[in-house]
């Protein structure tokens, strides 16, 4: 509505579509000007017709269950790697200790990428099978 309401102000010397984007760019920084983001104190509560509405920020603070749980799983998991046949042991460090890629350490330990791929598999399914019922405690 507006680019037409302001066609007579329309200079033929320049291109039309940048003639519109121009208005359609200031508008939209018209609206976002007249809809100024509103701040709140967190530290007051925003009242509204019903009540009174409070934040509730959360507690990052170190929480120490949280910790040990996961050094317990830690140790289960090395504890069953480690349980492992060492052909499976290997790729399975390689590829999630040491974060290398299949045909890394397909060219390491001179074995055919499928054959690297089948063992992380089988390693997997393996500690899978070993840890499925010692997680669920946890």
């Amino acid at each position: 509505i507006k680019a037409f309401a302001s066609l007579k102000n329309f200079n033929e010397e320049f291109a039309f579509s940048t003639w519109l984007y121009k208005i359609a760019t200031n508008n939209s920084i018209d609206y976002i000007r007249k809809r100024k983001l509103q701040m709140y104190s967190i530290d007051k509560p925003i009242e509204s017709k019903d009540s009174d509405y409070t934040f509730e920020l959360p507690d990052d603070s170190y929480e120490a269950d949280k910790e040990l749980i996961s050094d317990q799983r830690a140790v289960m998991l090395k504890s069953a790697i480690d349980q492992l046949p060492e052909k499976y042991r290997r790729v399975i460090m390689l590829r999630h200790s040491d974060e290398r890629s299949y045909e890394e350490i397909a060219d390491m330990l001179k074995l055919p990428i499928g054959t690297v791929k089948a063992h992380i598999f089988r390693a997997r399914e393996l500690l899978y099978k070993q840890l499925r019922h010692q997680i669920r405690h946890y």
